[in-house]
């Protein structure tokens, strides 16, 4: 690897995550555009590439199962930022075609989810085409493609790849944003900020009453507040599920570490994915008796207990 920075990102250009790759890529980065997720992650797995930006959750559908399926159970990989795009969509076709010549539309299964009820209401009788990523739909949409006569993409491409708007602001939900995280070989951890999250995936051992609140109150007393909890099945184990976590806190914190012991002695089964600045900024709450001073204050007072004559 060279010492000139390498992204792979969900490509191709003009996608929403090349938008959240230009807020953490130098000017003299080399990006390598992949067509997936998995495929991304990999390339900086393999050595190809020193980072991958890839997307992780949106605001409408919740978690990229791609994303989290690969974290979960392929060659380690860590989050290093986050980073928050908003969202909207511009439906495009090419010059001279109308809403009533589009009868599929191209898009990332994500999109279409965002933009269904707009698509119900508007152009009910359109199917979808599902796509790796927008951009890519926009781009085969203008190398001529013929499996959909529209597509729905970000406004950088649909101007990148010389197609016509349709309708602009596409969206069930105005405001979405996607979350995007940064990804490398695992090494050096990101210096605690105040304002940082740390992400797990956890599997547990076995199905039984309580399994899950089990887990849950390992942070709960140590008053480390989660941000997110998905379940994603497990692979070739029907019935069996893993949980990927964000909590508010570092690694470094002494309420954190206190939680993931308590994880680890519940489900041994635990993958660190990394503990990196949150991208709003907000500093993280503590609640009373669980900042780091007050858990070396329990301890030193447990170690005075020995030395008492």
């Amino acid at each position: 690897m060279t010492d000139t920075p390498s992204y792979a990102f969900l490509g191709p250009v003009g996608t929403f995550c090349h938008q959240a790759l230009s807020q953490v890529a130098p000017p003299e980065a080399t990006i390598v555009p992949c067509a997936g997720e998995r495929a991304a992650m990999d390339a900086t797995r393999s050595g190809r590439t020193r980072y991958t930006v890839v997307p992780i959750e949106n605001s409408v559908e919740g978690g990229v199962t791609a994303t989290l399926d690969s974290l979960a159970w392929g060659k380690r990989l860590q989050i290093v930022r986050e980073i928050v795009v908003p969202v909207s969509f511009t439906l495009a076709a090419r010059p001279g075609v109308t809403l009533d010549d589009v009868e599929r539309i191209g898009t990332h299964s994500h999109a279409w989810a965002q933009c269904r009820n707009w698509m119900t209401d508007t152009l009910p009788g359109a199917q979808h085409t599902p796509t790796t990523s927008t951009a890519e739909a926009a781009r085969l949409l203008a190398e001529g493609y013929d499996g959909f006569q529209a597509c729905l993409s970000s406004a950088i491409a649909t101007s990148l790849y010389g197609l016509t708007t349709l309708r602009a602001d596409v969206a069930d939900n105005p405001g979405a944003i996607t979350r995007f995280v940064m990804l490398s070989l695992p090494g050096h951890l990101p210096e605690p900020t105040g304002a940082d999250k740390t992400t797990i995936q956890v599997r547990l051992p076995r199905n039984h009453a309580g399994a899950l609140h089990q887990l849950l109150e390992q942070f709960r007393t140590r008053g480390v507040d989660l941000t997110r909890i998905e379940s994603r099945p497990v692979a070739g184990q029907p019935g069996a599920y893993g949980f990927s976590i964000d909590l508010a806190g570092h690694v470094c914190e002494e309420r954190v570490q206190a939680a993931l012991v308590g994880v680890y002695r519940t489900c041994d089964d635990v993958r660190f994915l990394g503990s990196y600045p949150r991208a709003d900024g907000r500093a993280n709450a503590i609640e009373p008796g669980t900042s780091d001073e007050d858990f070396r204050a329990a301890r030193a007072w447990v170690d005075a207990l020995f030395t008492q004559g």
